[in-house]
């Protein structure tokens, strides 16, 4: 199944489901399928059989649209439906001429987690300009609300497009626009009095104050301060296990040990409300990754390994750039461990799924680790490969 299509199935089966209100155990007895499977396919993690998406598609009263998207029906290649996203405004989509309410934002919302799902198998190079669109679009809108609450509702959706938006734009490398969307959604959440958005927003920038090699301690800590306790358990997570993240690049242990068992509890911890969509990918095997990064950070390899080892295992090919991202800190960890040849055919595991991706993230972490590498024939040969490969400009 091509990404796109993937991406676009995962997408709607969570969007009808919600907006039937049917839990996902009810949805798993109607498919004749279990609540854990049904859970991944909403997440991207696995594609239903033909028999299976036909029995969703019943349960939800989907008219067919759910196995028409399984079949791959009119599926564009990625770069061709990347640009005709763009070009039709969201504007236009939703119809806009008419009085902006509460379905305007309940349908801007959809379409935003449905954009979402592309960052799971695209690079920000190749999202960034229909993020961008999208949110203009939306900026527009704010003027058009009424009354003071649905403007309210419209800025916090202004808040997590701007922080999509900047996402890819630090994921392609452009520091600038990143930072400047960052800001935008910190100030759309404040206005919005959006405590969790203006936590994310404060984690995202404090994350790219550690990819310049600044210190990104107090923003992120300003994360978990703004947000406080009274947000749903996967954003505390969220925001833990970003936080825990920028005390491994500080070095500080003992904060990294507290801020990841602040995460894994908070994952496990029940939701009493709706979590947001913006935290969908959000489970224990993410915070295992993030745990396993921490620990490579802090070259602590026996315990990187294992965590990098179980996670990467259970993690999709589809999603490559994470999954060639964190593979990077595998392959510090075997350096680390003196464990070369596992290290080499880790990174070259690695530049496989990502060459085709428009994500700069993974071509640093594999330059930086090149610079590790001895003069055996197999180290040689990966710097090599990585001088090859981080050299050329994608078209």
């Amino acid at each position: 199944m091509e990404p796109v299509a993937r991406a676009e199935f995962a997408a709607r089966l969570a969007e009808l489901r919600r907006a039937r209100r049917l839990p996902l155990r009810a949805l798993a007895e109607a498919a004749l399928s279990c609540k854990s499977n049904v859970h991944d396919y909403e997440h991207g993690r696995k594609v239903p059989d033909a028999d299976t998406a036909h029995r969703l598609d019943r349960a939800l009263g989907a008219d067919g649209e759910l196995a028409r998207l399984l079949d791959g029906g009119a599926v564009l290649p990625r770069r061709e439906f990347v640009a005709s996203a763009v070009a039709l405004p969201l504007a236009a989509r939703l119809g806009v001429g008419r009085r902006v309410g509460v379905r305007t934002v309940a349908e801007l919302r959809c379409r935003t987690a449905r954009l979402r799902r592309l960052d799971d198998y695209l690079g920000g190079a190749d999202t960034y300009a229909m993020y961008r669109a999208a949110l203009a679009d939306t900026v527009a809108l704010t003027d058009l609300a009424a009354p003071d609450a649905v403007r309210r509702q419209l800025v916090a959706v202004v808040a997590e497009q701007a922080q999509l938006a900047g996402w890819a734009a630090f994921d392609a490398g452009w520091h600038a626009p990143a930072g400047e969307l960052f800001r935008l959604s910190l100030t759309a959440a404040h206005e919005a009095e959006h405590r969790a958005l203006a936590g994310n927003a404060w984690a995202f920038l404090g994350y790219q104050e550690q990819y310049r090699g600044r210190d990104g301690v107090a923003a992120l800590t300003a994360g978990t301060d703004t947000a406080g306790t009274a947000v749903t358990p996967r954003v505390a997570a969220l925001l833990w296990e970003r936080r825990a993240h920028a005390h491994a690049t500080a070095g500080q242990t003992r904060e990294v040990e507290q801020a990841l068992d602040r995460a894994e509890r908070a994952v496990h911890e029940p939701a009493d409300a709706d979590e947001p969509d913006w935290v969908f990918w959000v489970d224990p095997p993410e915070i295992e990754i993030m745990r396993g990064r921490c620990w490579s950070l802090l070259h602590r390899p026996l315990r990187a390994i294992a965590a990098l080892e179980r996670a990467l295992a259970r993690y999709a090919d589809t999603h490559a750039r994470d999954k060639a991202l964190y593979s990077t800190f595998l392959v510090d960890a075997y350096l680390d461990a003196n464990e070369v040849t596992a290290a080499c055919d880790t990174a070259h595991r690695a530049i496989d799924p990502a060459a085709g991706v428009g994500s700069l993230r993974p071509r640093q972490r594999l330059r930086e680790i090149s610079r590790r590498l001895g003069d055996d024939p197999a180290e040689r040969d990966l710097r090599d490969r990585v001088a090859a490969w981080t050299g050329t400009t994608r078209p």
